[in-house]
């Protein structure tokens, strides 16, 4: 009888376990409800609820794209503009809707607007010399400025917040 109840037990166990690590597989962006996936579209305050798979995508390509120098919101070569809102919101032109973001994306301009940079920093304009850039769509650009635009309603101030959160 005893050993009937510890098999038991013991497949009661390696039904939890696995079912428990099936479902820790499941990315958080299942998780994101509406509101935080709605993100504004363009200057004229147009807003758009991006998909959990476009939130997935998102940060795929921004991981393995942009986190090299943005790895947490942080630009490592300007420590003093990030991806955090209020950063691209002083940019020239702002940066804080999908709009202008995949336009930086496409052909980047200093934070003032003055100048083009993108033989420095990775664009579709550039990419012969940045060749991860060279297959990007339309729709993996929204992907990562979406990403790149909840990532405060998410880890509020540790988004682009330094080394004082990393």
């Amino acid at each position: 009888m005893i050993k009937i109840i510890k098999k038991i037990f013991l497949f009661l166990f390696i039904v939890l376990f696995a079912y428990c690590n099936f479902f820790s597989f499941i990315t958080y962006a299942i998780e994101l409800d509406e509101s935080t996936r709605t993100v504004t579209f363009n200057t004229s305050g147009k807003t758009i609820t991006l998909t959990p798979e476009q939130v997935k995508r998102g940060k795929h390509l921004f991981n393995n794209s942009c986190a090299q120098c943005h790895n947490g919101g942080i630009t490592k070569t300007n420590p003093n503009i990030s991806l955090d809102l209020e950063s691209l919101n002083l940019a020239k032109p702002a940066k804080d809707n999908i709009d202008n973001l995949i336009n930086y994306m496409k052909d980047p301009r200093s934070y003032d607007g003055e100048n083009s940079i993108a033989e420095l920093h990775p664009s579709i304009k550039s990419a012969e010399i940045f060749p991860k850039m060279r297959n990007v769509t339309d729709e993996d650009l929204l992907s990562i400025a979406g990403y790149i635009l909840i990532q405060p309603k998410i880890i509020y101030e540790k988004w682009g917040g330094g080394k004082i959160y990393y």
